[in-house]
């Protein structure tokens, strides 16, 4: 039994009347209040998709950088157009051709994913009836292993407007070798795939767009299209506003910052050192910042672009900290970005020469590995602690990356600070006290209700990817624009994913990839937080937004960072 519609107030939104739960996944009687509630939140659509449309084709596109090894890596896609969801005064799209479309969730959680999944699955009722719907289970190798589920309608209800990856679950495999490659054309094969949905971050797009060439090369039917996903925030360009689960995760991490600035100022002694998502780039961090108003915000793009080390990053917290201590003040909040010991320029240099030494070489217990290292790089690899070498070390995730999420840098800082502190004192120059509390706020974000905006967002996504394949369109990513807009007035299309990308170097060789967003600090976000950081740094202007709202006041703002970007708050 489908899910029945409900007009809501004679408008375009409906409601969900629940038809029996699935045989396996979630259970709504086990459900909260809250959780129930969400199922039945109205989704709105822009109206390109609530009438007839065409799809035009939008000027053709370079790369975001190495133009020439991308053409070469793509030579069926680079240069394509991207395109662009007009209203038509007639019907453009066959809306009987049943179509069979696969899905993926790659990467890791953010919230709003399984409304993308909603999107495309209404988008195929409404527009292409009979068509199917498969999710391949557990990511990309659910791809090559050709492990899939039928998702129907109701299959999909309990997930409606919730949290999590669990419908289909996700996975951090890539399909980069021949066999993984043949693997997944023999499965899009077995299915008649007429197109494949990849829902995630810039690696997982990267990875869409190879099996869009590789499809198209070996003449296979199924076409590919990409969704933006990343609460870091660092998928992004003009076409592309924002990636999808950024503004549920940072509102999360902002009630718990407030949380702890409110902590920290019932007690008066403890200062607490949080580190917070992103392993390249500060967009959290930032975001974070301009929603509470902590003392001291790290933005490691500011650190990279200053050249600053890590003695010059303590001594501005010290300062700070001895400041805020002659105002009685010996408490206070500091925002750290996860990545940010990747953005210290004589740590980048020995983490560069690290990955190349691991990229061939085992670690030996003898340490004959650090004679490859270079006199500078050695010098501050033994001047670290001994827990981050260790850190340092471990085994690299499957791009190659350090595992910043590892390595605790506020753990580090609060021992740094607290020395120099120490010496200041021997010195009279402190007089104060000084107790560093450690804080890493990660997989907390990641699989909460989505907020309205993200919930919306999604939603449109997943019907555009819909519209996208439909029209025949392959290698694109899912854009939604004109956010700050009604969502009536939103805009939807299909950015060409060749634009977006660079090549990059990894597992010592280059490979393409999507370049990463990173915090531009002649942007209006960063421009905003530094005008008022030092205001922040030396009198308590903590803000607590407290828990995400989905109805009354703050239930519909978006992002600070979104706003800036869009020049719609000063």
């Amino acid at each position: 039994m489908a899910p029945s519609l409900a007009l809501d107030g004679g408008s375009d939104d409906y409601r969900l009347t629940p038809p029996p739960p699935p045989v396996t996944g979630r259970f709504p009687s086990v459900y909260s209040q809250v959780q129930n509630t969400r199922i039945f939140h109205a989704l709105p659509l822009p109206s390109v998709l609530k009438t007839p449309f065409n799809i035009v084709d939008v000027p053709q596109s370079s790369a975001a950088g190495s133009p020439d090894e991308i053409a070469k890596l793509f030579p069926n896609l680079f240069g394509q157009p991207s395109a662009m969801l007009v209203p038509s005064g007639s019907d453009t799209v066959q809306y009987d051709q049943k179509l069979k479309i696969g899905v993926v969730l790659s990467g890791g959680q953010a919230p709003g994913g399984h409304n993308v999944i909603s999107g495309i699955f209404d988008y195929l009722q409404d527009r292409a009836k009979g068509s199917t719907l498969y999710g391949f289970r557990g990511g990309p190798a659910g791809i090559m292993k050709c492990k899939y589920v039928e998702l129907t309608s109701d299959y999909i209800y309990p997930y409606r407007n919730q949290g999590g990856f669990d419908m289909i679950r996700s996975g951090r495999d890539k399909i980069e070798t021949p066999e993984q490659f043949k693997q997944a054309e023999e499965s899009v094969n077995k299915l008649d795939l007429d197109g494949l949905v990849v829902i995630g971050g810039d690696d997982s797009n990267t990875n869409a767009c190879l099996l869009a060439e590789y499809f198209r090369s070996k003449n296979v039917k199924t076409h590919v299209i990409g969704c933006p996903k990343t609460i870091d925030g660092d998928l992004k360009c003009k076409e592309v506003p924002t990636s999808f689960g950024f503004d549920t995760a940072c509102k999360i991490y902002a009630e718990m910052i407030g949380n702890v600035m409110t902590d920290a100022r019932s007690t008066g002694k403890y200062y607490h050192f949080v580190r917070l998502m992103g392993r390249a780039a500060s967009h959290i961090t930032l975001e974070c910042a301009l929603q509470t108003h902590p003392n001291i915000t790290i933005i490691g793009e500011e650190v990279a672009a200053k050249k600053l080390t890590l003695k010059n990053v303590t001594d501005y917290i010290v300062d700070i900290i001895s400041k805020r201590a002659e105002a009685n003040y010996n408490y206070g909040v500091i925002l750290i970005p996860e990545g940010l010991i990747d953005f210290i320029p004589e740590v980048q240099h020995l983490i560069s020469e690290l990955n190349e030494i691991l990229a061939h070489d085992t670690v030996d217990e003898g340490g004959l590995w650090k004679k490859k290292l270079a006199d500078q790089s050695l010098k501050l690899f033994e001047l670290l602690p001994r827990t981050i070498q260790e850190q340092l070390l471990l085994e690299r995730d499957p791009h190659g990356n350090v595992q910043v999420a590892k390595i605790e840098t506020e753990k580090m800082f609060i021992q740094m600070v607290e020395a120099e502190l120490e010496k200041r004192e021997q010195e009279g120059t402190y007089k104060g006290g000084f107790k560093g509390q450690s804080h890493f706020f990660g997989y907390e974000g990641r699989c909460g209700l989505p907020t309205n905006f993200d919930s919306t967002y999604c939603y449109a996504l997943g019907y555009g990817a819909g519209a996208l394949l439909q029209s025949g369109k392959t290698g694109l990513i899912s854009s939604v624009g004109n956010l700050g807009a009604p969502v009536e007035e939103w805009t939807v299309g299909g950015t060409a994913l060749t634009s977006l990308m660079d090549v990059e170097r990894r597992h010592g060789k280059f490979k393409p990839v999507i370049k990463k967003a990173m915090v531009e600090l002649e942007e209006a976000p960063f421009k905003k937080f530094a005008s008022l950081r030092d205001e922040w740094a030396l009198t308590n202007c903590y803000i607590s937004p407290g828990p995400i709202q989905f109805t009354g006041p703050g239930s519909d703002a978006i992002s600070h960072t979104l706003l800036l970007e869009l020049g719609l708050q000063a």
